[in-house]
């Protein structure tokens, strides 16, 4: 990952398309040695299929860089909100976020 001077500002292009999101309740997620593969796809009740709307590769550098601002972001909006309840998944192991090992 390239360290960028602190004063250098980034312009993100994001067209309406974009902006309007895609929900997602299930990414799959595999490695190689050289990259993460993160397939962002929903389960929909009583359909047996499950469609990837996007899969987004990266390095393992940024990968881990992933990981940290998502921890940072969720400890972020806990101290606002409260603690995120994930309870119940134990009864739907097949639905959500799951790691594909």
């Amino acid at each position: 990952m390239h360290n960028q001077p602190s004063n250098q500002k980034i312009n993100i292009e994001l067209s309406d398309e974009q902006a309007e999101g895609t929900y997602s309740n299930l990414v799959l997620i595999t490695h190689s040695s050289a990259e993460f593969v993160l397939d962002f796809t929903r389960i929909v009740p009583g359909r047996p299929k499950a469609k990837v709307y996007s899969r987004i590769i990266m390095a393992p550098p940024h990968a881990k860089s992933l990981l940290k601002a998502l921890q940072d972001n969720v400890k972020k909006y806990e101290e606002i909100y409260g603690e995120i309840k994930t309870h119940g998944q134990e009864q739907h192991k097949n639905i959500g976020f799951q790691q594909n090992n």
